[in-house]
């Protein structure tokens, strides 16, 4: 397997691995919904192992094979742009926010933790779902 052929398909994997993370968010909401604490702790737990699963994934496909330039133009590419931008801004805040949530829940100060995580919840999210985005736009959006 070539590096470009390793980077593509760890590309996919990222992007897998981004879907699990914002159906594991959406579930774990769902169960606090219902007052399922031990479900929720248990998604939420998995969902920041996938995630943290992610960042190693996608450092190791950088340092392979570089970051990758959009082939679109007009429309496609300044779409493009604004939601890479956006991901990847918020995925740098979200990493302290995450962390910071999970602190307060794993030491049962929940007052703290319900307050962070109104803020963490949707950016997480956000981060995962248009880290999907960025892969389709990027790798499976035709060109011309």
């Amino acid at each position: 397997m070539s590096r470009a052929e390793l980077g593509d398909a760890l590309a996919l994997v990222n992007a897998i691995l981004n879907g699990t993370a914002a159906v594991l968010l959406l579930a774990g909401r769902v169960a606090i919904a219902k007052r399922k604490r031990h479900v929720h702790r248990g998604l939420m737990l998995t969902a920041f192992a996938v995630s943290a699963l992610f960042l190693c994934s996608y450092l190791t496909r950088v340092a392979l094979t570089g970051t990758h330039a959009d082939p679109h133009h007009g429309w496609v590419h300044a779409t493009y742009l604004i939601v890479l931008v956006t991901h990847m801004t918020l995925a740098m805040l979200v990493v302290p926010l995450v962390v910071t949530s999970l602190y307060f829940a794993l030491r049962d100060r929940f007052a703290r933790h319900r307050a962070i995580a109104r803020w963490t919840f949707p950016i997480w999210l956000y981060v995962s779902v248009t880290g999907v985005l960025v892969y389709v736009m990027l790798y499976r959006v035709p060109v011309g």
